[in-house]
């Protein structure tokens, strides 16, 4: 709390006003983040474009998001220390997301132009990889977070055509 106080150039305390623990920080941060994620993600699965060029927007989005937006934050990933009712709904957020993306993958399998994979699993690696950018990237490091999405989103969608 008091290096997110002293980053915004608020005394330590000040935090406290706003937020009665790190927990209630965390999950609004969770709130803000999914919601993003979430509203990205449902106008993409929506548009009539191809389930690849749509995996690859989910995968720049999602990217752009986490490592752009919120600068590779650990609290992305770091949300099992909420309270129970916190957590349950966090969670809730984020089983609303990996349907949308679960979907997306398993639309393009339904059409051919994904192989026949476990849509799941492809999801659950997928978004493992995405979240876990947060823990290796660097805003300092040799790849700018465009590259980066653009690479992932490139490995995915070669694993998965036909």
């Amino acid at each position: 709390m008091r290096e997110i106080a002293t980053g915004l150039g608020l005394a330590p305390g000040a935090l406290y006003y706003y937020f009665e623990s790190k927990e209630d920080l965390l999950h609004a941060c969770q709130r803000l983040s999914l919601g993003r994620l979430t509203k990205s993600a449902s106008e993409i699965a929506a548009d009539a474009a191809t389930p690849a060029e749509k995996l690859r927007r989910l995968v720049l989005a999602h990217l752009s998001h986490v490592l752009g937006e919120l600068g590779g934050s650990f609290a992305h990933v770091e949300f099992h220390a909420l309270p129970e009712a916190q957590l349950a709904e966090v969670v809730g957020w984020r089983d609303a997301y990996e349907r949308i993306v679960r979907g997306v993958i398993e639309d393009g399998i339904r059409a051919g132009a994904f192989r026949a994979v476990d849509g799941k699993l492809a999801t659950l690696a997928l978004l493992g990889a995405l979240n876990w950018a947060a823990v290796w990237w660097r805003p300092d490091g040799p790849l700018p977070v465009a590259e980066v999405a653009e690479r992932t989103a490139d490995l995915f969608l070669k694993g998965l055509e036909r």
